[in-house]
């Protein structure tokens, strides 16, 4: 083809850019698969929570660093990306169907205004199994932020699934990440959890905003001794490790962990987390 401006959607168009002088978008820009924000958003900082494995709070963590951003007067959001375990609807105590409008999905919102979708309020029983293939959840992930109508957001939290799979990779490819953060307890797999998703966000060039370690310790409610349920924490030598700072130590709370329960999270009272969300609001300023 001539070296002209064509769309690479036009019938002339043969996707074959080895062989193609055309000055085409595609071109230009060839590794990038940015999805398009929804065209009725306005959306500032996307933050990813992840973890390298399950069962370390994430969701809570995530719900958490929501309330605490939306408490300071940021308007806040929360993408639910784990499809298959989603945990924000019960979290906050959301219910009922989310409706729509000409430029989308309207996500449904928190008791303080915390905006947030999730795959369990597109359902009709919130208990039905996802079984779906790797491809339909991640493409569905895509669509929570291409098909949502958010608005104006100050920090959106993405609440991904554990691991290195299909979603956390979505996610890092096709959303604007300005950020993770990297949930994780105090035991001796801690430095495989990080390790993992230390690799696979530096090699996605996703910075990496800190560490949350969650369920750091019990404290006694009689003498008010730290008791380490899970062992001594190695965190900060995985921290130091990979020159990454660790941004809150969680305890054990028998409190908090009933507000989830109840879909009450948002009248918490903690300071736990009133670092990380500093580190959070001031890393971009």
């Amino acid at each position: 083809m001539d070296n002209q401006e064509i769309n690479e959607n036009s019938p002339e168009c043969t996707h074959d850019c080895s062989t193609c002088s055309a000055n085409c978008s595609s071109k230009k820009d060839p590794e990038s698969l940015l999805a398009p924000q929804n065209k009725a958003s306005n959306i500032k900082h996307v933050i990813g929570i992840v973890s390298g494995k399950g069962g370390v709070g994430k969701s809570s963590v995530t719900a958490m660093l929501a309330v605490m951003t939306r408490r300071l007067g940021y308007n806040t959001a929360i993408l639910d990306a784990d499809i298959t375990g989603p945990s924000i609807p019960k979290i906050f105590g959301l219910k009922g169907d989310v409706t729509g409008c000409e430029d989308g999905i309207i996500p449904n919102s928190t008791v303080t205004g915390i905006d947030a979708i999730s795959i369990n309020m597109l359902l009709r029983d919130e208990g039905a199994p996802v079984i779906w293939r790797g491809a339909l959840v991640a493409g569905t992930v895509k669509q929570f932020w291409t098909d949502v109508v958010w608005g104006d957001v100050d920090y959106m939290y993405v609440d991904m699934p554990p691991g290195t799979g299909d979603v956390p990779l979505t996610v890092m490819q096709s959303l604007p990440l300005d950020g993770i953060v990297i949930v994780t307890t105090p035991s001796d797999l801690v430095s495989m959890i990080v390790t993992k998703a230390v690799n696979m966000a530096r090699m996605m060039n996703v910075p990496i905003i800190g560490i949350v370690e969650n369920y750091s310790y019990l404290k006694c409610p009689c003498c008010g001794e730290k008791i380490e349920v899970f062992g001594k924490s190695h965190v900060d030598e995985i921290a130091e490790k990979f020159d990454i700072p660790v941004i809150a130590r969680v305890p054990i709370d028998p409190k908090l962990s009933a507000l989830c329960d109840a879909g009450t999270i948002e009248t918490v009272e903690t300071d736990a987390f009133d670092k990380a969300v500093e580190k959070i609001t001031t890393v971009f300023e």
